[in-house]
C-alpha cells in the first residue's frame, strides 16, 4: 500500500464517520456446514451507514456533492430506476448538506404493482423531502434531467446532474478510499482477503474499488463480480473504461483490460431488478442464519453468486472471502410480494 493517498486534495463532503467494520459470518458457515467447504466468509458492511438507511452510495456521494459544492451547485438532479438505491441516498444527503434535491425516476423494472411503485425507496425519497418525477415507460430520463438541469439554471440556480448510480469518473473515487481502507482493515485483523465479491450494476462501485486495489499494489482480479445490469461481456467493457478513466484523473499510470476482470453473468436472470430463485433462497439463508439483510436486486444476487462459487469450488477450499454489503435493504418492501409469495 503506498502512502500516498491521491485523493485527499480533492473536494469532498463528508458523508461517513470513519471506516465501515468487517465481521465474520460465523453462523453461516456453521449452517453451511460442509456445503462451505472450509471457505471463510466475511462482510464488509457498507449497509451500515447513519445516513439515509446506509448503502455504498454513500461513497460515491462524497465526491459527487464535494464537486457539485465546488462548482457552486445547490441543486442535485439525479436519475435512476424507480427503486434507486442512489436516488435514495442522494435525497437524504442533500437534506444533510442543504442542496434541492429532484430525482428523475425511469420505469427500468416491468414491475407495475402498487407497492413497487409506492414503497421501500420511493416513500422514503419523499421523507428526505426530494422533488420526484416518475416516467412513464420509455421516456428519456437522462433526456429529462438534463431539461431539468437547464430550466433550473434559467431561475438563477445551478444544478448538478449526477447519473444512473453516480457513476461517474468523480463518483468512482469513493470506492478507490474503499480500497484503501481495505488494505487497512487487512493488515489490522490479520486476514487477507482472496476474493472480494460485490454486485456490478452501474459499474462504479467496481470500478473504483478496481483502481484502488491496481494502485495499492494488487491485482483487479481478487474481485468476483456479478452482473445485475447488463450481460457481462458489455459489462466488462463498461467497467474497464471506467477504471481507466479513473486511474488517468488520477494521474496513475496504469490501465486494465477487460481481460483483466472477473464478471459473472449467471445469477442475472431475466435483468435488472427481476427476481430469481436462487437470490430469494440466498436472501432468506442470510437472513435467517445472521440476521442481516441483503437487497433483491444488487446484494442478493451477489450473494447467490458467492455460495454458488463456494460450491462450484470457483471460491476456493479454506480461503477467505470477503463480500461487500452495499445496503440497499429498502427495496426488500418493494418487492414484499415475491419474497412471501411461498
Amino acid at each position: 500500500m503506498t502512502d500516498h493517498d491521491p485523493l485527499r486534495s480533492l473536494p469532498r463532503e463528508r458523508l461517513m464517520k470513519g471506516p465501515t467494520p468487517i465481521q465474520r459470518l460465523a453462523r453461516l458457515e456453521e449452517v453451511l456446514g460442509e456445503r462451505s467447504r472450509g471457505v471463510s466468509i466475511w462482510a464488509k458492511r457498507d449497509d451500515l451507514m447513519e445516513l439515509g438507511g446506509g448503502g455504498n452510495k454513500v461513497r460515491k456521494l462524497e465526491f459527487l456533492i464535494g464537486q457539485a459544492k465546488a462548482e457552486g451547485c445547490d441543486t442535485l438532479v439525479v436519475t435512476g430506476g424507480v427503486q434507486s438505491n442512489f436516488a435514495r441516498l442522494a435525497a437524504a444527503a442533500c437534506a444533510r448538506t442543504g442542496l434541492a434535491c429532484e430525482l428523475v425516476l425511469a420505469q427500468m423494472v416491468p414491475r407495475n404493482t402498487e407497492i413497487y411503485q409506492a414503497n421501500g425507496n420511493v416513500l422514503l425519497d419523499r421523507l428526505f423531502g426530494a422533488r420526484i418525477h416518475i416516467l412513464n415507460p420509455g421516456e428519456d430520463a437522462a433526456g429529462f434531467a438534463a431539461l431539468r438541469v437547464a430550466e433550473i439554471g434559467e431561475t438563477g440556480r445551478k444544478a448538478f446532474m449526477a447519473p444512473l448510480g453516480g457513476s461517474t469518473t468523480v463518483g468512482c473515487l469513493g470506492y478507490v478510499d474503499c480500497a484503501f481502507e481495505l488494505a487497512r482493515q487487512s493488515t489490522e485483523i490479520g486476514v487477507t482477503f482472496d476474493q472480494i465479491v460485490i454486485p456490478n450494476g452501474s459499474g462504479g462501485m467496481h470500478a473504483g474499488l478496481a483502481a484502488g486495489l491496481v494502485i495499492a499494489g494488487s491485482h483487479p482480479s481478487r474481485i468476483a463480480a456479478h452482473t445485475v445490469l447488463s450481460p457481462a461481456e458489455k459489462c466488462l467493457t463498461a467497467t474497464a473504461e471506467k477504471i481507466d478513466a479513473v486511474l488517468k484523473f488520477l494521474s496513475i499510470d496504469a490501465r486494465v483490460a477487460p481481460a483483466d476482470l472477473r464478471i459473472s453473468e449467471a445469477q442475472l436472470g431475466e435483468g435488472y431488478g427481476m427476481p430469481t430463485s436462487s437470490m430469494i433462497e440466498a436472501v432468506e439463508l442470510l437472513a435467517r442464519s445472521e440476521g442481516l439483510l441483503v437487497d433483491p436486486v444488487y446484494g442478493g444476487k451477489a450473494f447467490a453468486g458467492l455460495l454458488s462459487d463456494i460450491e462450484s469450488g470457483a471460491i476456493a477450499p479454506q480461503s477467505n472471502v470477503l463480500f461487500i454489503m452495499t445496503g440497499g435493504s429498502p427495496g426488500l418492501y418493494a418487492y414484499a410480494d415475491v419474497l412471501t409469495a411461498k
